[in-house]
């Protein structure tokens, strides 16, 4: 009967049940599972501790969480070592950088007006983050840190990364040695290194090289750096969308009398980005989780605002695996948002394909 070839029990029947060794194989596994969520939700949730009682959390450890951690320290991982009277600054300051990157991702803004969006967002960002105007209290930005400072890294490096591996990738196929000997050089250089070396050598090796008296701050180094190595990994995904095009496509346009910029704007790149989507939309993701290593810098973002909130207090230390939970989520929730959208992008670009 045409119920028995669809719906969720033909699907079950055809990938989880369809041998007796699969049947057995899969309860198995659904036992498993069964069994972990019961016993994480006992220490999770039945015998868990979710106000600020040390004492109590004390008393549940090993057979119960102690969110009151994330009461007690929630503040400090958020926001870092930002003064706590200003913290109203960097809320709506964040609040602000992603309420445009949420509107950069929808069609109906894409037009003229949206650098200019980005500008003033960018202007009013800094000017509450770092204060010394409008009666603003001044605020070193080494002392920038948590969630703000994970979003502001991520999303100024996304942003000058992205236009600069796409004339790296461009500069790897041009016809001119010179540029294509130089993008190659800093490609493979910038990948020859793993990314803590690189800001290592922005934030203390640069510093050496500089005229006496001149001093550049570490965020800016730090973002530097940061532009820099993902700019370098992202032009090779960029340059193999480019390879992965016909070569039909640039002599048909070629027949039309474009240049070579409105050639690569109209024809070249809308249809290389669209074949890469996924992996771009990979190393943004990276970018996002590889933030965490500015702690080495002493740039203390969402991790290393967790590992300073709990190793300057002994007694809430123990309770560090809800801590470290509570920043997982926040993790996931952003990188889960950016996989989905890219999801959505492909569709998009199938649509206009198949069109």
């Amino acid at each position: 009967m045409p119920g028995r070839s669809s719906g969720p029990l033909a699907w079950l029947r055809a990938n989880l049940f369809s041998t007796i060794g699969n049947s057995l194989l899969s309860v198995f596994l659904l036992a498993l599972v069964v069994w972990a969520f019961v016993a994480s939700m006992d220490w999770a949730l039945l015998n868990a501790v979710f106000n600020a009682n040390l004492q109590a959390c004390n008393d549940v450890r090993g057979a119960g969480a102690c969110w009151g951690v994330i009461s007690e320290k929630g503040r400090l991982i958020v926001m870092g070592r930002y003064p706590e009277t200003e913290h109203w600054r960097p809320v709506i300051a964040t609040a602000l950088m992603l309420g445009v990157v949420v509107l950069s991702c929808m069609p109906r803004f894409w037009n003229k007006a949206l650098p200019a969006i980005w500008i003033v967002m960018l202007a009013i960002y800094f000017v509450l983050m770092k204060g010394g105007f409008f009666g603003l209290t001044a605020v070193d930005t080494d002392q920038w840190g948590g969630f703000p400072l994970t979003v502001m890294l991520t999303v100024i490096s996304m942003t000058l990364a992205f236009p600069l591996a796409i004339f790296v990738a461009l500069g790897r196929r041009s016809n001119m040695p010179a540029i294509r000997t130089l993008c190659t050089l800093y490609v493979e250089l910038i990948r020859g290194v793993p990314l803590i070396t690189v800001l290592f050598m922005a934030s203390f090796m640069l510093p050496l090289f500089m005229p006496e008296g001149v001093k550049i701050d570490v965020l800016l180094r730090v973002v530097v750096g940061i532009t820099l190595f993902s700019a370098a990994y992202m032009a090779e995904v960029v340059r193999g969308g480019l390879q992965a095009l016909p070569k039909g496509q640039t002599e048909a346009a070629a027949t039309l009398g474009l240049r070579y910029w409105q050639l690569q704007r109209m024809i070249v790149l809308p249809q290389a980005l669209a074949t890469v989507v996924p992996s771009i939309m990979n190393t943004f993701i990276g970018l996002f989780k590889d933030t965490s290593l500015v702690t080495i810098v002493s740039l203390y973002e969402l991790t290393g605002a967790l590992g300073l909130a709990l190793n300057s207090d002994a007694d809430w230390r123990p309770f560090k695996i809800e801590a470290y939970l509570f920043i997982t989520f926040i993790y996931f929730a952003f990188c889960f948002a950016m996989s989905r959208y890219s999801l959505w992008i492909e569709d998009r670009t199938a649509v206009s394909k198949v069109r």
